[in-house]
């Protein structure tokens, strides 16, 4: 294999208000199509997954997170753009501190340099694929009702 290729640790939170996720929406150029995914982000090395959820949502979205209950770990192989992915998730279902931004519509972050809009979206949209979530294994969080 010519190019470099690694397993990326990565960790997501499941925010919830009431039977809506706070989600990111994302795009794939390479498919034409829109796609969802909770907050979170890569885990470094010598960092524990519960350290790194409350980096990255204060790194892209200034909100601090309490009450992390683990969820569960998946492995996720996955094209994005036309390149190959591989990745390992820790997620945890938490809460914000602030309770303001359970009352926005859509909150502006930023992950690096590129900006996003994440938005709290009706689980039932996911459950019935008008839209997608991804990982899409992680649909059993969905389905069981976990969360």
């Amino acid at each position: 294999m010519n190019q470099k290729s690694e397993i990326r640790p990565l960790v997501l939170g499941w925010v919830r208000s009431g039977d809506r996720l706070l989600v990111a929406e994302g795009y794939d150029a390479a498919k034409k199509s829109t796609f969802y995914r909770c907050l979170g982000g890569g885990v470094d090395f010598g960092e524990t997954s519960e350290a790194a959820l409350k980096r990255e949502f204060l790194e892209e979205i200034q909100a601090e997170v309490t009450n992390l209950r683990p969820l569960g770990f998946l492995e996720n192989l996955f094209t994005y753009n036309g390149k190959p992915g591989h990745e390992w998730i820790q997620s945890y279902q938490c809460d914000l501190v602030d309770p303001k931004f359970y009352q926005l519509e859509e909150i502006r972050g930023l992950e690096g340099k590129t900006e996003f809009v994440a938005r709290w979206v009706e689980c039932d949209r996911f459950r019935s694929k008008e839209l997608l979530l991804v990982p899409e294994e992680c649909e059993i969080y969905i389905g069981r009702d976990l969360l």
